[in-house]
């Protein structure tokens, strides 16, 4: 009895063993823009592949009280969970489309959020709605599907300001037809809020294809990357203490990088501690300083749609066309 008790202590103490000396093949390389990269990112990073064989992967976010990553394969109607100890597994089908049919080649939920009540925001590109649903369990509530009576056309990304209000972006991706699409109710491709009260307005009208979006690590400034290959840019706006968006200015254009062949768009985006934006682009990650400078890259060699962090805050995942990856930084993200 003893020998088998001793026996199975000495599995487990292997199994632990075998899990904390897990390696990840690795893609991609770090490439340095400025010098000052090296303190975010030093000369021996890599970039670890996870988890493979997805569609179109997207929207990452990290659970910090079940320590797991959550994100969405979008053609797939589904969201995958990821933890360390057990690897991958569905969480939630559908994720994005609860319809009869198909509805189009990008029907399931996009970007992904956990908010400051502990639920998962998700923008479903199908159901053309922002939706809660508690991770404890429990059915999802709908946010908001539409702007003075008119459906949205694909919700695509969303964070929450820490004034309690959700802003998200409304490009035609998910549409069946994309732009062109006959169900299309409101012509503005549009970013929006949704204040406490839960009423919808329109808050930025111009932009040919607002995608991902971010705030400050002090929340006085909003991000948004715009993913037309003709004008590929990230926006700045002020946040106004209403919760109102102010006029935008330029912080980064891409679109030479494109028009170079580099593969990819600006699309997802976060901030770290001090400001600086990692956001997916041609080419990979670009890091940016809050004044638009460009710090360095990660070079994926593959279309990379979004990012989050994760862990202690220090480590970003990626999501990579049909991969989900980790690196390691020096820094943090905001709010940890």
């Amino acid at each position: 009895m003893k020998h088998g008790l001793r026996l199975c202590i000495l599995i487990l103490f292997l199994a632990q063993i075998s899990l904390a000396q897990r390696s990840y093949p690795t893609l991609g390389k770090v490439i340095y823009e400025d010098p000052s990269f090296e303190k975010l990112l030093p000369k021996d990073s890599k970039v670890e592949v996870l988890a493979s064989g997805f569609e179109w992967s997207e929207g990452p976010v990290w659970n910090k009280e079940g320590n797991y990553l959550l994100f969405s394969d979008v053609p797939k109607n589904k969201v995958y969970k990821w933890e360390e100890k057990t690897g991958l597994s569905v969480f939630l089908e559908p994720s994005g489309y609860t319809g009869l049919g198909l509805y189009s080649d990008e029907e399931g939920s996009n970007g992904l959020a956990i908010d400051s009540k502990g639920r998962l925001i998700s923008c479903e590109h199908g159901d053309r709605r922002i939706s809660a649903m508690p991770l404890n369990g429990g059915g999802k509530l709908t946010l908001a599907d539409s702007f003075d009576g008119k459906r949205f056309n694909s919700p695509n990304d969303v964070t929450e300001h820490s004034n309690g209000s959700y802003y998200f972006t409304d490009p035609p991706y998910g549409l069946s037809k994309k732009h062109a699409d006959t169900s299309r109710e409101i012509p503005e491709l549009g970013v929006y809020r949704i204040a406490k009260d839960g009423k919808v307005t329109m808050e930025i009208a111009d932009l040919s294809r607002p995608n991902g979006l971010a705030f400050s690590p002090d929340g006085k400034t909003l991000y948004v990357a715009q993913s037309d290959p003709d004008k590929a840019i990230i926006m700045s706006y002020p946040v106004e203490t209403s919760g109102k968006i102010g006029a935008g200015k330029l912080v980064y254009d891409a679109t030479a990088m494109v028009k170079a062949g580099k593969a990819g768009l600006p699309d997802g985006l976060k901030v770290d501690k001090d400001g600086n934006l990692w956001s997916s682009g041609p080419g990979g990650m670009l890091i940016l300083t809050p004044a638009g400078k460009l710090l360095g890259r990660i070079d994926m060699g593959e279309l990379t749609s979004n990012c989050a962090w994760g862990n202690d805050g220090s480590t970003l995942y990626m999501t990579v066309d049909g991969y989900v990856c980790r690196i390691k930084t020096n820094t943090k993200g905001a709010g940890w």
